[in-house]
Parts: structure tokens; C-alpha cells; sequence
């Protein structure tokens, strides 16, 4: 987009936002400006933050379900096989 743009173009720019601003602005202007990023900068770091935290607990809550208990067995001989042997 700005691709196109040559030195003169951004003299012309800067001297537009002189006339419009004025010069006694500019500096509170910057001031304010990198305020907001430095403010943006932070609610993201906070929310990839609370992301993080929220992935964190859902890993916590799947690994602390516990697998199904197996099925319990016993040492005897089913009743069903153990009468097939005295029938043959």
C-alpha cells in the first residue's frame, strides 16, 4: 500500500500534518500515541496470558478423569463352561 511512496511523498505527508497538527502538538501527539501501543502491547500479553492459563486447566481437568476400572475376574471357572464339561 505504501509501497509506492518516495521521499518527496513522505516530506509532503509530514509537512500536511505539521500544517494540521501544528508543531507545538506533536510531541504530546507521539507521547499519546505510544502510550496506546505500549497500553495494546500489554492487553495482549494478557490475553495470550489467560489463554495459556485457560489451556492449562482444560490439559489438567482431561488428565485428571479416571480411565473406567476393568472388569472384575475371577480365578473360577465360569458356571457356563464349567457345565459343558460335565454334559460331554
Amino acid at each position: 500500500m505504501l509501497g509506492n511512496l518516495t521521499g518527496w511523498h513522505f516530506l509532503i505527508l509530514l509537512a500536511v500534518i505539521l500544517l494540521v497538527f501544528g508543531a507545538a502538538k506533536l510531541p504530546a501527539l507521539a507521547k499519546s500515541m505510544g502510550q496506546s501501543a505500549r497500553v495494546f502491547k500489554g492487553e495482549m500479553k494478557a490475553m495470550k496470558d489467560d489463554d495459556a492459563a485457560a489451556d492449562a486447566a482444560a490439559a489438567s481437568k482431561v488428565a485428571s478423569v479416571e480411565a473406567p476400572a476393568p472388569a472384575a475376574t475371577t480365578d473360577a471357572p465360569s458356571t457356563a463352561t464349567h457345565s459343558a464339561e460335565h454334559k460331554s
